[in-house]
Parts: structure tokens; sequence; C-alpha cells
């Protein structure tokens, strides 16, 4: 893609994208090097690369899962200090009580780290099933919230109730009214009074991917008359001030910030009026929906978001006390429950290329020999005669001779040699036509089409279904660029395939400037390792993948920012990622078995004479060894230089320029 400026790291940046979803956490330094700033300027920061050749010095092998913890902390910091500025800037009657989602990102390190940063703040955790209350229970400091939601059964209750009893803040969302009953039976066995919450449903519906989970329809909440039921309960039993709460959710990943706005005052509206009845309710759960511009464009789309972390919370501050102030009520404490804002950026997912796959690549020479078909020669001339005026009328030539001849072979009377000739030609006449086509006045849509298909593949060592499932299952898109050489402008376009044998496991979305086309701007192959960062990568994946083609977890480092050290971070941790043998237990295959088996099968084989008692003893070995591998490709970069691919063309083919739209 070449460009009439000269190439710098800030063409790099507007390339990729980087300013708009990067939030200045992620920079590029003067090496080329994508870096990590946790403080989001430029002191301090630390440059990925020397992470990643220290993963690799360690025997980490490709790919691996990098967690900055100081991000985590750096986020939750910003929420906290939002809020609080907001409401003293409003002179707002209430305080700030936010709760992280454990749901989002479970992992042990990512809950704690969020817990200790948020202490200062009160900032408590919320579970949805009896496995995150355990958790939660357990982590969760005693002046912060614990907010309990989702269906919940009896012993669900009674946990709850422990929580309480062991000093915990616990607060129960009913969901559905026969969840009052098994609270307040639980909370009576356990002689405590209980905390609750109301799940209302609104009916402001949300937006993006999520809008069907809001509405009258939702899966979760009580309607108007419900509400009613659970008041008329609490004041039957006298506990009409155990309703503490007024919860709503409008989706996760609300791109648009007048949805919001409307949905907090509704909520509002709803804690107004329990007030009134003589409820004795304290708090306004605001829920999630906080997005993340994982497109950097900053706009109301799916992917992405059209307002800022400043902008949501002084439009939840203001429309929760204008509410008020219409109904004369006092101002409730506001909580929200943002998890994804929380921990997207705090994650990046490394992977090795390790080759590519490119369109009329021959590894054995096709020229000009005598006898050749004459399908072959036709297609030969109309690649002389190609020239900027009949670019549409060569390609559509090209498509006639390359359709005649898969005819011809498929009836015998062409040769496998004649053939792939056409192939090779039908691909350099392609190439030569996309080298016109930026010039050209005119694009046709077929002539477009044909310009993607020029495009690479680049083989990238991982799994899409266990490192991004949210990009296979429902198109979610996530920032990726090179972590190198982003000082060399790159001169190839490709989409991504990972290492599963299902067609589905490819990436051909990216969030890159509008020039880019649908496709990666990538640096061509040079026999050295090359990485690419998948980036916002910390909400929802890890626990959400799953283990198709038995591709395990990633290897996983946590990194903390260290002015004392010399690259400036240590390795706090390193997690290994799963085993052969590990995967294959969650599927019930036993390695004792298997390895049984196979020694069966070789000492056969030596019965038989086919095998010498130590060759069979050594493949038994090296079979129960390679057990405990780990589930991704082991590739040794040299080892693709030995193959060279050959164009079908003697010359090395002109770097992708912008095709202009047709007309």
């Amino acid at each position: 893609m070449p460009t009439a400026k000269p190439w710098t790291t800030d063409s790099a940046a507007e390339l990729y994208s980087l300013r708009g979803w990067g939030l200045n956490y992620f920079g590029i330094n003067e090496k080329g090097h994508a870096t990590l700033q946790p403080q989001r300027t430029p002191e301090g920061s630390i440059d990925v690369m020397d992470v990643v050749e220290d993963v690799a010095a360690r025997g980490i092998k490709m790919p691996v899962l990098i967690r900055f913890q100081d991000v985590l902390r750096r986020r939750v910091t910003l929420l906290n200090e939002a809020f609080a500025s907001s409401i003293a800037e409003h002179g707002y009657g209430g305080r700030y009580f936010g709760v992280y989602p454990i749901k989002v990102n479970q992992l042990r390190e990512v809950v704690e780290e969020i817990a200790d940063a948020g202490r200062p703040f009160q900032f408590g955790l919320e579970a949805g099933s009896k496995g995150e209350l355990l958790a939660v229970l357990a982590m969760n400091p005693s002046d912060a919230l614990t907010i309990v939601n989702g269906y919940k059964d009896e012993s669900m209750m009674r946990l709850a109730a422990m929580g309480l009893k062991l000093g915990r803040r616990v607060v129960v969302v009913i969901e559905k009214l026969s969840e009052l009953d098994l609270l307040l039976k639980a909370a009576a066995e356990a002689g405590v009074k209980p905390l609750i919450g109301v799940r209302v449903k609104l009916q402001t519906q949300g937006v993006g991917k999520w809008r069907s989970s809001t509405g009258h329809f939702a899966k979760f909440g009580l309607t108007t008359p419900e509400i009613l039921g659970v008041v008329e309960r609490l004041k039957a039993e006298g506990l009409e001030d155990c309703l503490k709460l007024v919860h709503f959710h409008i989706g996760s990943q609300v791109c648009d910030i007048r949805t919001l706005k409307d949905a907090v005052k509704e909520g509002a509206r709803y804690y107004a009026k329990l007030r009134k009845l003589g409820l004795g309710v304290e708090y306004l759960d605001c829920g999630g929906g906080l997005g993340v511009d994982y497109d950097g464009t900053h706009t109301a789309v799916e992917s992405s978001m059209n307002y800022s972390l400043r902008e949501y919370v002084a439009d939840v501050v203001y429309s929760v006390q204008e509410v008020c102030r219409a109904e004369k009520v006092p101002e409730p404490n506001l909580v929200t429950e943002s998890g994804r804002s929380t921990v997207a950026h705090h994650a990046v997912l490394v992977v090795n290329v390790f080759g590519a796959i490119e369109a009329g690549t021959s590894p054995v020479d096709l020229g000009e020999t005598p006898g050749e078909h004459q399908a072959v020669g036709e297609l030969r001339e109309t690649l002389k005669a190609l020239n900027p005026k009949n670019l549409a009328e060569s390609f559509h030539d090209g498509q006639q001779h390359l359709e005649e001849a898969f005819s011809l072979f498929k009836l015998g009377y062409m040769g496998l040699e004649d053939k792939a000739k056409v192939e090779n030609l039908y691909w350099t006449l392609c190439r030569e036509i996309g080298k016109h086509l930026p010039k050209a006045k005119f694009v046709s849509e077929d002539l477009l089409e044909m310009q993607k298909s020029l495009n690479d593949q680049y083989l990238c060592n991982f799994s899409l279904f266990q490192s991004l499932p949210d990009s296979w299952a429902i198109g979610q898109l996530f920032p990726i660029m090179p972590l190198h050489r982003l000082s060399e402008e790159p001169t190839r376009r490709a989409s991504l395939v990972d290492i599963t044998c299902d067609s589905d496991g490819k990436i051909t979305s990216f969030a890159c400037h509008r020039k880019a086309g649908g496709t990666l701007p990538v640096h061509p192959l040079d026999g050295r390792p090359y990485y690419l960062g998948f980036f916002l990568m910390g909400a929802y994946q890890a626990t959400m993948g799953d283990i198709h083609n038995l591709f395990g977890r990633v290897n996983e480092v946590h990194v903390f920012q260290d002015a004392d050290e010399e690259k400036g971070y240590y390795i706090e941790e390193s997690i290994r990622g799963q085993s052969i043998r590990e995967v294959l237990s969650e599927i019930q295959y036993s390695d004792f078995e298997l390895v049984k088996m196979i020694k069966e099968t070789a000492d056969s084989q030596v019965k038989a004479g086919a095998l010498k008692p130590r060759e069979a003893a050594e493949l038994t070995d090296r079979y129960e060894a390679m057990l405990s591998d780990y589930t991704y490709i082991d590739h040794t970069p040299a080892a693709e230089e030995s193959h060279p691919r050959r164009r079908a063309s003697d010359q090395p083919p002109a770097a992708s320029e912008p095709v202009p739209q047709a007309s």
C-alpha cells in the first residue's frame, strides 16, 4: 500500500486505528514495537516484544496470553474516580458503590486484582451462580456490596444467608416471584435479616447484539404487577425496610448513549415510586452495558460506542438526580456492574504466524514448453494483450479459459501439467489486473471480488474457538496488529486462519482504517518469527472458549510495571496452558489406558516380527511423552525458509494498493 508520505510509526497507528481503540494504553515506540502504557502515558511504557522475548527465553511457547495487571487496577480506579468527580460536581446526595460481575472473567488473579484495587472505593463483586457466589463470598471485602443475580434455588439462598452471618453485605436480587419465598425462608432459618433487591423489566430496550435480552420479553426481571406483589408481601411480613436495591440491565456493550440515558431515567422512576410507597430502598443498580470501542470509530455500531466514560458517568448521575428532584425523594447510592469495560484492555493474545497461503503460487517451474494444450496458449495470449483499457474483458476471458480447462481435464482431454499451467496463468493475470485497478476510472463488482481473492491467508498458531469464541459465535470484532516491524510499511494484506481443521476458523473483519479494505495489512514473511497481537481480549473469552480439535487453554503470563527493573516490568506469574493429556482427560480419555493400548499394539507388532523389542519400547515411550506436550504447534521459523514458494510470474508481485469503489 504505497503512500505519498514516508512511512512512520504514526502511519502504523493510523492504519490500525490504534488511537481509537487503544485509549492510550497502547502505543508504538521508536523500534517499531507495540507498547503497553499502564498509566496511559509514554513514561514507563512496556515494550510488548520484550515480554514476548522474555517469555520465549523461559521456554513458554506460543500462543501466549499476556495479562497486564496494572491496567486492571487503572480501569477500576478510573471508574470510581469518574463517579466521585461527577457526584461532587453535581452535588449529588448519594455515593457510588460499583461491583464487578465475575462472569466476565472469573480467573482468580483477575478477580483478586480488581478486589484489591477497589478496596479504597468499597468496590464489590457480583455473582450469578452458586459457584461464583462461593468465590465472591470468600474474596469480597466486608464493606463492599455482594450482588447476587441470576436464577437461584434454595441452596443458593442459604449460601447468601451464610454470607450475611459472616458479615458480608449480600444483596439478593429477586428475578422471579418464587425466589422471594426461598430467600425469606433461608434468612429465617439462619436468623438474619435479608438484604433484598428487585430487578425490573424496563420498557426501554437495549441496542446491538443483546437487544433481545431486554424489554418485556427479557429472560430476567419482574413486571410492575409482580413488583407490587413483592411490596405487599414484604409489608405483610413487616420487612419493607429489607428492600434495599432496585436493579435493571439493558444488555452488554450498549453502543448508544441515548439508550443508556433512557434506561437510567426509567429505572430511577421505579426507585422513586418505591420510596414513596414507604420502602427502604437505598441503592439504584444500573447494571452493566458500559461499552468498549473495539473498532476505534467512536460510533453507535455494535463494535463501538458513541460516548466516553466521563459522558456515561455524568449522564447516570444527572439523570437519576433529575428524576429524584422531580419526585422529591432522596437520591440513592449508585451501583453499576461494569465488567467488559473494566477488564477488556488488560489482556493481549500473542500468536506467531508460521506460514501463508498465497493465491497462484507454485513450488515447481511452469514455464512455456513445446506441445502445450491450445487452452494454455490462448491464456498466455490474453496475458500478453492485457492493458489498462481491457481489464474487465481480459478477466472475463481468463475466467472462460479456466472453466474450459476444468471441463477438458474432467473429460480426460487435458493433462495435469497443462491444467497446472492454466491455473498459474489465470492467477498471474489476476495479479496483473490488480496492479492496474488503482488507476482505473471504473471498477466493476466482479473485479472488486477478484481483488479480494488475491489476498493472502496467514496461518496463525491459535484456535479461534478456544481463544476468540465471540469472534466465531457473534462476529465480535477484536483489534489485531503486528507487534513489531511497525516502522516498516506493511505491503501485504491477509485474512487470518487458525490451526483447527474447521473452515470457520478464520478472521476476515478487522479494526483497521477503512483503506485496509476488510483485510489486515501485514508484512511479508521472511523466515524470522512474526508475531501478531490480538487486543482487548480480557472480557469473556477465557472461560467461554471450547476445546474444538482438542486445542486447550493457552499459556498465560501476568506482567506488572516496575521502574526498578531494567526493562520496566516483571513477570509475576506464568500459568501453563493445557497439555494434551489434560485436554483428553476432559473428554473422559485415560492416559494410562491409552498408553496401555499403544503398548499392546506395539507388542503385537514385535510378536509378528515387524518391530524389534527396543523399537516397540521407544515408540511407546515417545507416545507417552507426547501426552505432556502443549496442544499448539511448535513452529521453528527456519523450517519455513527451506521450502520457498514460487509465484506464477518470474517477477515478485507489486505491493497491493487501495482499490477504488465502483461508482
